[in-house]
């Protein structure tokens, strides 16, 4: 089996200097990793860019790029800065479905994740 921070690693994760923010604890890192697959910031995320309602989707992207950054997930805090920046400047010609299904896919790269680092504590 695996240990935690190889795992982390093969993710593009930096180990170190995430759990420094969470006191070394691997457990209080997964705990608040569970609580990023509760939030609702992705759905909001998608229902926004649907309904084109970009200052919203702007929100909810910008939430999720604070929660993923401070949790290490750089594929995942990568993909959403993809989307924020233009929904930020509020660039209308930006291929917004592209980038959010590309999000989507690093969110379910982030669950396999978690289901990992679950397995190896």
């Amino acid at each position: 089996m695996q240990e935690f921070k190889e795992i982390f690693d093969a993710y593009g994760a930096d180990y170190e200097s995430t759990m420094e923010r969470f006191m070394r604890n691997e457990g209080v890192y997964l705990r608040f990793l569970d609580m990023l697959f509760q939030d609702g910031s992705l759905k909001k995320l998608g229902d926004a860019l649907q309904s084109g309602t970009m200052a919203e989707a702007f929100e909810a992207a910008h939430t999720l790029k604070g929660v993923t950054g401070n949790m290490g997930l750089t594929p995942l805090y990568t993909a959403v800065c993809r989307i924020v920046e233009p929904l930020r400047k509020g660039e209308d010609g930006e291929d917004y479905a592209t980038l959010y299904q590309a999000v989507l896919e690093e969110f379910a790269r982030a669950e396999k994740l978690r289901s990992s680092l679950k397995c190896a504590v």
